[in-house]
């Protein structure tokens, strides 16, 4: 795969008299104005508060989101629960025990979801990539999951204190795991917070700025769940990462495969579609091979004709985030303030 060539940073010596460039503004997902103010509790919320999500619905009226979250779930209890499991979820069952007991594996399958030899194998390398990128550097305490609302990560890692854990997750599913987690006793470490912004938020980007993410400093985030029905959805997520994570920031996780690429004319293949979107938004990328990722765990992984799509990525970002950006005018104008009154006094 060719090398992506390296980004250019954004230009740091401006006309000394241009304007502030206007606040971006995209259809959706982005935050549009960050000086406005904001009423609590509109978009973000902490994931100890209790959930409003309530009983889920009955089986035959389970949306396809809800049922992928339940296959996810568990798939994570089987693996949990074999002789010699690539990771343990001892909170999987908890999140089981709202699916109807009888309920047969096969009903809970979705197209949303890859096949379980390949979700195994990804949670087991986001899990041992996300631990070792916060081991390695104290500058990662922000991490972002972009979830199907029952990722339990936030309760069964290890996370450095003072860390910042976000869910973007389905809100209603969200909410009532937490409900059910937090009556089994589960909780994240006290110096870890763990806030929630629901998937549904008419804007994403300012739902995680309400909850004190933080353009200014590192973050790492995970994809892996996250609804993603198109590429148009997956490239406004893109546009609200590269918005927000900080120069350097790392995003790590699975795409899905995207059907409207399916019926594309050309062809360029999905992988190369992948990467020029990432380059778009200023992220380096690389891809990570299934087959690859079963080596390292002494694993075969038979080809599957369904997996065709999903693509295992670890990206970079090369530019500044908004805030950065914030951060850099509003020096500028000080030190153009500064030398206005040192011109005026030597007249």
């Amino acid at each position: 795969m060719p090398v992506l060539p390296p980004l250019a940073a954004p230009l740091l010596r401006p006309h000394p008299r241009l304007p502030r460039p206007p606040p971006t503004a995209f259809p959706s997902w982005n935050c549009q104005t960050k000086s406005r103010l904001l009423q609590p509790g509109l978009f973000a919320t902490g994931a100890d508060v209790p959930g409003r999500g309530g009983p889920l619905p009955e089986p035959e009226q389970r949306a396809p989101l809800l049922l992928a979250a339940l296959r996810a779930t568990r798939l994570r209890d089987e693996e949990s629960r074999r002789p010699d499991p690539l990771f343990i979820d001892p909170y999987a069952a908890v999140l089981l025990s709202l699916d109807v007991a009888h309920q047969a594996s096969e009903s809970l399958v979705s197209h949303l979801m890859p096949s379980a030899e390949h979700y195994r194998l990804t949670t087991k390398y986001l899990d041992d990539k996300l631990q070792h990128l916060i081991s390695r550097s104290d500058n990662f305490r922000q991490i972002v999951l972009l979830t199907d609302g029952m990722d339990t990560r936030p309760y069964r890692l290890s996370w450095p204190r003072m860390s910042i854990v976000y869910d973007v997750s389905p809100g209603r599913i969200f909410s009532t795991a937490a409900q059910q987690l937090r009556g089994a006793g589960a909780k994240t470490p006290r110096s870890c917070v763990l806030f929630h912004t629901p998937l549904e938020s008419p804007d994403l980007q300012e739902g995680l700025c309400k909850n004190g993410f933080n353009g200014n400093r590192p973050s790492l985030w995970v994809l892996q769940g996250l609804p993603l029905p198109s590429s148009s959805t997956f490239k406004s997520l893109l546009l609200v990462i590269s918005n927000l994570a900080m120069k350097g920031g790392i995003f790590i996780g699975e795409v899905p495969h995207f059907p409207d690429w399916t019926a594309a004319a050309d062809m360029v293949s999905e992988q190369d579609r992948l990467e020029n979107l990432f380059f778009t938004q200023g992220f380096r990328v690389s891809f990570v091979l299934y087959e690859n990722v079963a080596k390292d765990f002494g694993l075969d992984l038979a080809p599957q004709r369904e997996q065709c799509g999903r693509v295992l990525f670890v990206a970079e970002q090369l530019r500044f985030s908004d805030a950065q950006m914030e951060s850099f005018w509003t020096h500028f104008e000080r030190t153009e303030e500064d030398a206005d009154e040192e011109g005026f006094e030597e007249l």
